[in-house]
């Protein structure tokens, strides 16, 4: 999800899901705390401070979603790395879990991503999961540098992906992408390219 989903939006995440029960991770900022406040869900905090549960693959694969939070995606790959987090996300995904979440937790899953993991200014990262081929760039209408940056990447050889407005998500099925569904009539979702960007078609749920 391109950034934090509107009731609409979770709600049909939910629907994919098959369940409401969703592991909600916030290694890109633990301080976040319970942002998900307000959205339907039976809902499982995972913190990895100071040091992650025992039964941390048994959560995630008990779970019918996992929801990645926002924030700085380099530091919450480290630390699921460090700890094994990302071979038990991988298992999950494997075994039918929807993996799920916005900006952070949207970049992820992919091969590379823009990020302002490094500081303030945008760029580039291509130490993704890799779950998704390609790259991804949430908040592409939402920061005004999301657009000019990864466009401008994407033509200097940065991997071609996608990027999503806030309130849009992408589905993917495998690591096919399947329909983009968002809760905001004028946005979208983009193919990014050498060559530009592509608007996608995007339903209205």
């Amino acid at each position: 999800m391109g950034g934090f989903p509107g009731e609409r939006l979770w709600n049909h995440v939910l629907e994919l899901a098959g369940g409401n029960r969703v592991l909600v991770d916030h290694a890109a900022y633990p301080e976040y705390g319970p942002v998900v406040d307000g959205l339907p869900g039976d809902f499982t905090h995972l913190s990895f401070y100071p040091y992650p549960p025992e039964n941390l693959r048994a959560l995630a694969l008990s779970s019918d979603a996992i929801l990645v939070c926002g924030g700085n995606t380099a530091n919450m790959l480290a630390v699921w790395r460090v700890h094994g987090f990302d071979a038990i996300l991988r298992e999950a995904w494997e075994a039918g879990v929807l993996l799920t979440g916005w900006s952070a937790g949207m970049i992820c899953w992919f091969e590379a991503g823009v990020t302002d993991s490094f500081g303030p200014q945008l760029a580039g990262m291509r130490d993704g999961l890799g779950f998704l081929p390609g790259s991804a760039c949430p908040h592409y209408d939402g920061e005004e540098l999301r657009r000019p940056v990864y466009t401008k990447l994407a033509r200097e050889g940065f991997p071609p992906g996608i990027a999503l407005d806030d309130g849009v998500a992408a589905h993917y099925v495998g690591t096919e992408l399947h329909e983009i569904v968002t809760d905001r009539p004028e946005a979208a979702g983009y193919r990014v390219g050498p060559e530009g960007e592509t608007r996608l078609e995007t339903s209205v749920i």
